[in-house]
């Protein structure tokens, strides 16, 4: 009960922190990162990879409890080690404690150092949602690094997403499943008109040649940043950073000319698997927590990962 009460009192603060001044990072074990090549990954398309590239970052010794750390849409595991986050969460006395805990990060399939589209096969990746996501970490946190079960699985956004299918598909692995800034519900609103938008921006653009284009489309750039402002920051951030007009437009053309990191590609919905899991509850009763997964929320998450702009590295 320590943990769950220590964690919902660091998560309710984390709105607050992530939107802060950066603080002074904890005092945690050296984080070491590590890759891992699975053969003939098989995507829920059918598809087969010969060989997929998992990248990871753990921080602690192996022989504490495992926890299992899930980024966001265009992000990395070793994203998570920035100071608002790691800093808050790691360090000593902390709810996940580095000297107790053994944190595990990992990059999902298409994102930080795991393989992506654009490694070079573009358009012929195979298509891949957040079923082949989790299929993916689960594989390297039981094959690769020996971990039997969990005590925590925590994402954010997309990887809050990654952890509702988590707790519907291996409800007995963890004890504990904290899906952060998600709902279970299909995407839509702003948060898809949005993500629509870039696509389409991408996908209209001459440069783009379908996806086999010989540099970066321009409207990558212009996209990215205007859904970046659009959706992070906050407007008093935004106006601490640029208090001017000439501020802002410098913080603008400087956002514009650096090299973006982020290659989306188009994912494609066909040959999506409808969800064929029977309601059941997201893991079994447990003397800690436990809640019930319907099918009406996992199809709508599963729905969502097939219908949002894949990022990956460039």
């Amino acid at each position: 009960m320590r943990l769950i009460n220590d964690l919902s009192r660091a998560i309710l603060s984390l709105a607050l922190i992530l939107t802060a001044l950066p603080a002074l990072a904890a005092d945690y074990p050296v984080p070491k990162e590590g890759d891992w090549l699975v053969r003939n990954f098989r995507f829920h398309t059918g598809e087969v990879l010969p060989e997929l590239r998992l990248h990871y970052t753990t921080v602690g010794a192996p022989t504490g409890e495992p926890v299992l750390i899930l980024h966001g849409t265009t992000g990395s595991g070793s994203g998570m080690l920035r100071p608002a986050f790691a800093g808050e969460l790691f360090g000593p006395g902390q709810p996940l404690d580095a000297s107790h805990y053994y944190i595990i990060l990992s990059d999902a399939i298409g994102t930080g150092k795991s393989s992506k589209p654009s490694d070079g096969l573009r358009t012929s990746f195979p298509k891949y949602n957040y079923d082949d996501m989790v299929q993916a970490q689960y594989r390297l946190v039981t094959e690769h690094l020996g971990v039997r079960h969990l005590r925590l699985v925590l994402g954010q956004s997309m990887g809050g997403m990654q952890t509702w299918i988590w707790a519907q598909k291996y409800p007995d692995f963890m004890d504990i499943a904290v899906p952060m800034a998600s709902l279970p519900t299909e995407m839509s609103g702003r948060n898809w008109m949005t993500r629509r938008l870039i696509i389409d921006a991408i996908r209209h653009d001459p440069e783009w040649m379908n996806g086999n284009y010989t540099q970066q489309p321009r409207s990558l750039q212009f996209a990215s940043v205007f859904y970046g402002i659009a959706t992070n920051g906050g407007n008093q951030g935004l106006y601490k950073a640029a208090p001017t007009r000439e501020k802002a437009d410098q913080l603008l053309d400087q956002r514009l000319r650096r090299r973006s990191r982020a290659m989306p590609t188009i994912t494609s919905t066909n040959g999506m698997r409808r969800a064929t899991t029977t309601p059941r509850r997201a893991w079994s009763v447990s003397r800690r927590c436990c809640w019930r997964s319907t099918r009406r929320t996992t199809s709508a998450t599963r729905r969502n990962s097939g219908c949002w702009t894949t990022r990956s590295s460039a």
